[in-house]
């Protein structure tokens, strides 16, 4: 899976917590530019996997606010279930690895 997949999963995971005020928080949170947080967020609404919208008019909110669509939920359990399994791949290989260093000890 390539970087690309790994922030659009990271950035589908926050948004659906919404735990975070703004873009900067976001940014912040997951360790990424405020322009990386930007490309993907406009990435992933011309995917149609979010949607934004903006409360500047009222003025008891400010800013905007993300939310997964349909077809942005499906992508994050698509997404969480493809990094579960390498993340279990991982864990195999690494298993391996400890076994064969624990047989060459002896």
């Amino acid at each position: 899976m390539n970087k690309n997949f790994d922030d659009q999963f990271e950035v589908l995971r926050k948004i659906e917590t919404k735990n975070f005020k703004n873009q900067r928080a976001l940014a912040t949170q997951l360790g990424f530019s405020l322009g990386k947080i930007n490309y993907c967020l406009k990435e992933l609404r011309k995917k149609g996997l979010i949607k934004i919208n903006n409360f500047n008019k009222n003025p008891n909110k400010a800013g905007y606010a993300y939310l997964l669509t349909p077809k942005g939920f499906v992508k994050k359990t698509k997404l969480t279930l493809n990094f579960m399994k390498r993340k279990m791949r991982e864990y195999d290989e690494l298993e391996k690895e400890y076994q064969k260093l624990k047989k060459d000890k002896k």
